[in-house]
């Protein structure tokens, strides 16, 4: 936990230096106690880093794709000379993105993670998949992500300004 506060710490103060008055001086703060909630229920004072991570990715203001190979990075083995997400890494992955959405009781059951799995790797015979087909199935909008997506969008027009005039 401590760990994760001080990296909240860094990245906060270089975000108020990029973007003076923008960033609240609590901001570390307010994100540790969502991770804490999110993935420290029982109270034992440890989150994995791995999964922080996760959630600040998806949380971030970065495109979906570059979420989608952060994650890839994140949660995939060395395999020789690829990189590739296990069934186990994948579960892992979808489980910690999870606790998005349950933390405001929208969260989904393990029978849907399941099912997102076995639709990941529909037709791949290998105990693991490259990273482009680990992309091609997040881009066909998976519905235990579609929060994601959705939220992506939502902040994507949150500058969109129309010139039109209503009476």
């Amino acid at each position: 936990m401590q760990q994760i506060s001080r990296m909240l710490m860094k990245l906060f103060q270089r975000a108020r230096l990029e973007k003076p008055g923008q960033v609240d001086r609590r901001a570390a703060e307010f994100t540790l106690s969502l991770l804490v909630a999110m993935y420290d229920r029982s109270g034992t004072g440890y989150v994995k880093t791995r999964s922080a991570a996760a959630a600040l990715i998806s949380l971030s203001g970065d495109t979906l794709l570059a979420k989608y190979r952060a994650f890839f990075q994140f949660y995939a083995v060395p395999d020789g000379k690829a990189t590739l997400i296990t069934r186990s890494a994948l579960r892992s992955l979808l489980t910690d993105l999870n606790q998005i959405p349950a933390i405001v009781g929208e969260g989904c059951t393990q029978s849907c993670v399941e099912i997102a799995i076995h639709d990941c790797f529909h037709g791949v015979l290998n105990a693991a998949i490259v990273e482009e087909k680990f992309l091609s199935w997040l881009r066909s909008e998976p519905a235990v992500l579609l929060w994601l997506p959705t939220c992506y969008r939502l902040s994507a027009t949150e500058m969109v300004s129309h010139q039109a005039r209503c009476r």
